[in-house]
């Protein structure tokens, strides 16, 4: 009898390719980023090869590839890795033309995220015109609850899977963020009354960010955008009138979906 635990023989047959494509998957799996170059060293291919490979993952929704030629984990890998929802494959298509004119409109750096798991995962973003600025943060993943955009998201979960991500309270990760499970819950009150949530230095210092959900047809969330701003000219009531050309992006983005 064979032993349950022994590696499966290699197929006699020849499947490099799919192979290929298979150990790339694992490795974004298990580094959560990779470069052409990377993949032609640990593959020992071509960096062409590589290319096509990176290729055709981003094509079937494995990985995404930000402004800087990294390759991260798709919403595909996400999916199958558990996290929260895998966003439509379109939605960075869609979200992009919106996140450029709302960027202009208001001279601020806009941010695209999604829920993975307890944390928020940057997809997209376009910088303000301004030469002070806040830079987009396209593959960060950043936790939910110290981001704008990630708070308007647990907002949107129903209390037990809003706790379920938090099976040990809220992590220590700055002194501006909620300090408490219990204070974070009656923060996300606040945000469903107003449909939106505010980032006071929470992510980054110096920032002030306000965000809101992108619902679908069927009024799913399925994503966040945010305007973020350097706190030296952005107070909170700035971010009270950035909520309105928000509000009116995200819902021309979930019109598209």
């Amino acid at each position: 009898m064979e032993n349950p635990t022994s590696p499966s023989p290699s197929p006699s047959y020849p499947v490099s390719a799919a192979g290929n494509a298979l150990r790339v998957v694992r490795l974004l799996h298990e580094l959560d980023e990779l470069r052409v170059m990377d993949v032609s060293d640990r593959l020992g291919v071509a960096r062409s090869t590589a290319h096509r490979i990176l290729a055709m993952l981003v094509f079937e929704g494995f990985a995404v590839q930000d402004r800087h030629k990294v390759y991260r984990p798709g919403p595909a890998l996400r999916a199958i890795r558990g996290s929260h929802a895998a966003p439509p494959p379109d939605l960075i298509t869609i979200a992009h033309p919106h996140l450029r004119r709302l960027a202009d409109a208001v001279r601020e750096t806009t941010h695209l995220m999604v829920l993975e798991g307890n944390g928020a995962r940057f997809l997209d973003g376009v910088e303000g015109p301004q030469a002070l600025r806040v830079s987009y943060r396209t593959g960060t993943l950043l936790p939910a609850h110290a981001t704008s955009g990630g708070k308007a998201m647990l907002a949107a979960l129903p209390a037990d899977r809003l706790r379920s991500l938090y099976p040990n309270g809220l992590p220590e990760d700055g002194a501006k963020s909620p300090k408490d499970f219990e204070s974070l819950v009656n923060e996300l009150v606040s945000v469903r009354r107003h449909g939106y949530a505010l980032n006071l230095q929470e992510s980054e210092r110096g920032v002030h960010a306000v965000g809101a959900c992108v619902r679908d047809h069927a009024g799913t969330v399925v994503a966040a955008v945010a305007v973020a701003a350097p706190s030296v000219r952005c107070t909170r009531a700035r971010l009270t009138e950035l909520s309105q050309p928000l509000l009116a992006a995200v819902r021309d983005i979930g019109q598209g979906l």
